[in-house]
């Protein structure tokens, strides 16, 4: 991860009373760049350490909190995006779909399964073999390679979903972006959770 990225994300945090939508220059570049870390996998809010522990990078929280500063709400509608893969009914929020502009080969390059009502927020990055049903998945959220999300299925902001995971229908998995000193939900490899 970027020093430089993190330092600015840093100082943006502390002057975050300023940020607005029509904010522009490094601190909103630096916060695009990290959401967009997080959303292709280069980055995750929590990864384990050399010792087995996990390391929370805090700083990334902070990047997907001060996207809510930095972005106005706007209507997200299936019917504006003539290359939306599937139908979503009207929101009004701040923060787009990851695939809502993806086209076949976007989705075959990702390499994982999305069936029709599955809602996963931009910044959330989903490994290959994953299979989402009918689920939402939050901002900063990662979910591991062969994991499934099943019907009804949630998983909350900066939670870490690890490989080969079975979420079962109805489950709600918490996620935690503030306090930012609280570590984000994090349920490690194989792994079977129910209602």
């Amino acid at each position: 991860m970027s020093a430089d990225l993190k330092a600015t994300i840093e100082a943006a945090w502390e002057a975050r009373a300023d940020l607005t939508p029509a904010t522009t220059g490094e601190a909103a570049n630096a916060v695009r760049a990290a959401l967009h870390g997080l959303d292709d996998g280069s980055f995750r809010v929590a990864e384990r350490g050399a010792h087995g522990d996990w390391i929370v990078h805090e700083w990334l929280k902070k990047a997907v909190l001060l996207s809510f500063r930095l972005n106005d709400n706007v209507l997200l509608d299936a019917e504006a995006d003539l290359r939306a893969v599937q139908p979503m009914g009207r929101a009004y929020d701040k923060v787009p779909r990851k695939t809502a502009r993806w086209s076949e080969s976007d989705f075959k390059a990702a390499g994982f399964r999305m069936v029709p009502g599955a809602v996963v927020r931009r910044s959330a990055h989903i490994e290959k073999g994953a299979v989402l049903m009918p689920c939402f998945v939050n901002v900063g959220a990662r979910v591991g390679a062969n994991t499934m999300i099943d019907t009804w299925a949630t998983v909350g902001s900066c939670a870490q979903i690890g490989a080969n995971v079975h979420i079962s229908g109805g489950t709600g998995i918490g996620g935690v972006l503030e306090p930012l000193q609280a570590a984000p939900v994090i349920i490690e490899d194989d792994v079977f959770i129910g209602a």
